[in-house]
């Protein structure tokens, strides 16, 4: 049996362990693709509209993001122009500086004749003068199914690059910036990582600026995401640019894209809100939300003050709908206290304020536990009072009413202003037995 200093230093290097996690966090500088205008709209009620997107574009730029997706190129049927296609011509006749500007493209197909067909998404690039892409590629046989043949993926992928190389016109009359995306990679990886395994060595031999990869259901463990990354990191050492997107599904996403870091990733892309493809996905919101909470100085580079307004407001436009009141970070009950216990306070580590993302602390009466601070606050809430304008005396007597009341079989909404107003009037009344 071990002794117990021999323990004490073994439980210390585990704390190490999850110090030195926190200490890298607090040092990257993540590389972000910002795609409010294209994932947050995806799994929307209603979606955007070109005076939407017009809209959005200026204020995504000034909250910080360097790197923006203006959408994506239809693949399926090309011809049935989208609000995508609108705005992007519409930012090309305007003359519009898309520096940074991305958006996505499916490959082309050499034939069994050697003859290379770019994709019509290809040739909107071209002709939109969208100067980088998301170069989008499956690699799992369910991905590839009536699609191509791995054989065909391998010997497009590399001709489908250089013409976009050569037709592409990038940033500053430069080349094209260049990242593929495999849609299926935690699939790939799962399923076959010997074989994705050679398009990453083949890719590494690409003028490509790096890779990304997805979890397009939101179904793969954040263990197995990090496992994948750190794969990856062997055959795409840095410069190399590493992303990921992971969707909601498992409840894993946002934990899966630390994971990522931890593991040797860049970055992410995905929308600043948290509505997106199936029922959400890994925010931009959220991540940088999260590195606020560990201290990571590069996330000033952003308008901080602006996060929680815009995400919340871009989800509200593309839903006509208020963004869940449950939902972490972003949702209007995250920040609104039942217990004085769980207020987040500015200098205790791993805290995050609301006032740190734009946001301000609220107050929910919940009877079993709100204390008198959190229902005089409340009070100023409903009241526009202040709420030192309602006495300790009052709103402790408020907590034991709503106890009675449960006792009593009763089950009120008390955070419902009329029924908060009538409790408060009972209160104002002393109890009997009341010293």
């Amino acid at each position: 049996m071990s002794s117990v200093p021999d323990s004490m230093a073994a439980a210390r290097a585990h704390l190490a362990t999850a110090d030195s996690k926190i200490a890298y966090l607090q040092n990257i500088e993540p590389f972000f693709i910002d795609l409010s205008l294209r994932e947050n709209p995806v799994g929307a009620r209603v979606g955007q509209t070109l005076a939407d997107k017009l809209a959005i574009l200026p204020q995504v730029r000034d909250f910080g993001f360097q790197n923006i997706l203006l959408g994506t190129l239809d693949y399926s049927q090309p011809e049935a122009l989208e609000v995508d296609d609108d705005f992007m011509m519409l930012l090309r006749d305007q003359n519009y500086d898309m520096t940074g500007c991305f958006a996505f493209t499916d490959i082309g197909l050499v034939g069994t004749d050697g003859t290379f067909q770019p994709s019509t998404s290809m040739q909107k690039l071209r002709d939109y003068k969208v100067p980088n892409t998301l170069h989008e590629i499956y690699l799992s046989d369910f991905g590839m199914d009536g699609q191509y043949s791995f054989e065909e993926l391998r010997r497009s992928l590399p001709v489908s690059i250089q013409w976009l190389m050569d037709n592409i016109q990038g940033e500053q009359g430069g080349k094209p910036r260049i990242l593929i995306n495999i849609v299926d990679g935690c699939d790939a990886f799962a399923q076959n990582p010997d074989r994705t395994f050679e398009i990453l060595a083949l890719l590494a031999q690409q003028l490509i600026e790096g890779i990304s990869f997805e979890d397009d259901r939101g179904t793969y463990m954040p263990f197995q995401v990090g496992a994948y990354v750190a794969a990856a990191r062997q055959f795409l050492p840095p410069p190399f640019k590493l992303l990921v997107h992971m969707h909601s599904g498992g409840g894993f996403e946002n934990s899966s894209v630390i994971e990522a870091l931890l593991n040797g990733a860049d970055g992410a892309w995905g929308g600043l809100a948290k509505r997106a493809a199936i029922i959400g996905h890994a925010s931009l919101g959220e991540l940088i939300s999260n590195l606020v909470r560990v201290g990571n100085p590069h996330m000033n580079d952003y308008k901080l003050d602006r996060l929680l307004p815009l995400a919340t407001g871009f989800q509200v436009l593309d839903e006509i709908e208020q963004v869940p009141d449950d939902l972490p970070i972003l949702g209007h009950n995250a920040y609104r206290l039942p217990l004085s216990f769980f207020r987040q306070v500015p200098d205790r580590f791993m805290d995050l304020t609301p006032e740190a993302i734009g946001g301000t602390y609220r107050y929910r009466i919940c009877p079993v536990v709100s204390d008198p601070a959190v229902i005089a606050g409340r009070l100023a809430e409903v009241t526009g009072q202040p709420a030192s304008n309602f006495p300790d005396e009052v709103t402790k007597r408020m907590v034991r009413l709503m106890r009675r009341d449960l006792r009593d079989g009763k089950r009120i909404i008390y955070d419902h202003p009329p029924e908060l107003m009538a409790l408060y009037q009972r209160a104002l009344v002393p109890q009997v037995g009341e010293a």
